[in-house]
């Protein structure tokens, strides 16, 4: 049975890459939570800067803490609500490995990643091009980098799925439709079904899958994880 959420709050959407990181963190452990959906821009939600200025998604509530960003809220919920597993060792060597693997995908993949998507949303004249090209070589060096990590690994860090793992699925997911690499590199295409094999990782996808349509590089995805339809979803 899922740990009592004891007033555990999740603001999110289901397609936010970020938020599908804390996510799977979430159901991998079991743990129950309210989740509290944003629509439109989180910036312009009076109650929503009243709890973190700076707007940005995902945000944790328990009780009167409030806890941002993604590794600061697995790192929150380990202490708080351990749930089946840990996704961070208690050896401290293997836990900074973790976190570096989890630094890294949040940098180097996840950020070039979400570069793309941001400047297809701006108006062509408000574009960069330069800074385009700049995040698909960052792109390419950690697909590198990672193709030859894992040609001798099952998980990203240590011999179990961490959080350096609630970390790569994200913009790994996003990225391969935006800059492909699943065929080009066979070792990280694995680790990729790999998690796909997690159930808390199948479960993000089917939730996002109706709001699917709203990501820019959408005709990018493989069929299997496209919308259901081409339709945005019934905000009523």
């Amino acid at each position: 049975m899922p740990h009592d959420h004891a007033g555990l709050t999740l603001h999110m959407h289901p397609l936010a890459s970020y938020c599908w990181k804390v996510l799977i963190a979430l159901y991998d452990a079991d743990i129950a939570f309210e989740a509290v959906q944003l629509d439109g821009l989180p910036k312009n939600d009076s109650a929503y800067t009243d709890l973190w200025p700076l707007a940005k998604m995902p945000l944790l509530q328990h009780g009167a803490n409030v806890v941002p960003e993604t590794s600061i809220i697995i790192e929150y919920l380990q202490l708080h609500f351990p749930g089946k597993l840990r996704l961070i060792p208690e050896n401290p060597d293997q836990a900074l490995e973790v976190r570096l693997w989890d630094r890294f995908f949040d940098l180097y993949v996840h950020t070039p990643m979400q570069k793309f998507v941001s400047d297809v949303l701006h108006p062509e004249q408000s574009r960069d091009p330069a800074g385009v090209s700049e995040a698909g070589e960052t792109l390419e060096t950690a697909y590198a980098m990672l193709e030859k990590r894992m040609e001798t690994r099952r998980w990203m860090a240590g011999d179990a799925f961490s959080m350096a793992d609630c970390a790569a699925f994200p913009p790994l997911f996003y990225a391969d439709a935006i800059k492909p690499y699943r065929a080009t590199h066979p070792a990280l295409a694995a680790y990729f079904e790999r998690l796909l094999q997690r159930p808390a990782i199948a479960r993000v996808i089917d939730e996002a899958r109706p709001w699917m349509a709203y990501f820019p590089f959408v005709d990018g995805l493989e069929p299997r994880f496209r919308p259901l339809a081409d339709v945005p979803p019934n905000k009523e």
